[in-house]
């Protein structure tokens, strides 16, 4: 199945017919081109050097607010006060931080300075979100992703302190559920997302939430 390249027009081929995922390659990073793939599903993911490659994975890895888990030794983490946590203050230096942060079995980051870019532009225009996890005045783990008011599309979190990014991912999911959210979309699957009540759902699903 031949692979739709995206022109310089706002538009994307149907998810349904995405190939392993894929939906379509090139196009830019504008916030205007990358609201509109948010919205349809479909997320920017691609290392230096290659195309931009936008997704719809099927099945798709999400996170249920209501169905966070809080093991008890992140309880205790909870209600200690080793950590102090923000939202907003520091998207830029959180997105810095997620792409230096090594991760096992990656090589690089898919985090180019494109996509930095892209998505500080996204925060200055209130789609991007932050959280933050100090350690006295240290930023020591966070998460940032894309809101779309129900549905919230994590995009990548860091942690340089044991459970800083779990922290972070916790007391969003709180906020976000409190505020009425449905869906943290955590995109592919990952054993850490797991722990915290992470599943998998089809698609088809997830497209109904963001309708």
């Amino acid at each position: 199945m031949p692979i739709y390249r995206l022109t310089d027009d706002l538009i994307f081929p149907p998810v349904e017919g995405a190939e392993d995922g894929i939906v379509a390659v090139g196009g830019d990073l504008l916030p205007e081109r990358l609201m509109i793939a948010y919205r349809l599903g479909i997320f920017p993911w691609f290392s230096e050097g290659e195309p931009i490659v936008w997704w719809s994975p099927n099945p798709r890895f999400v996170l249920f607010p209501g169905r966070l888990h809080i093991s008890k030794s992140m309880k205790r983490v909870l209600n200690n006060d080793k950590f102090q946590v923000t939202f907003d203050q520091d998207f830029e230096g959180v997105i810095a931080e997620c792409k230096k942060i090594s991760r096992k079995g990656q090589e690089g980051t898919w985090i180019t300075d494109e996509m930095q870019m892209a998505y500080i532009r996204l925060h200055e225009l209130g789609h991007a979100k932050s959280v933050e996890v100090w350690k006295k005045d240290q930023l020591v783990g966070g998460m940032y992703g894309v809101d779309l008011g129900n549905v919230f599309c994590g995009e990548s979190m860091f942690s340089l302190e044991s459970n800083a990014s779990k922290l972070a991912l916790i007391k969003f999911i709180q906020k976000f559920k409190e505020r009425g959210g449905e869906l943290f979309d955590c995109q592919v699957h990952s054993g850490h997302l797991v722990s915290l009540g992470a599943e998998e759902i089809s698609r088809e699903k997830f497209l109904k939430y963001l309708a």
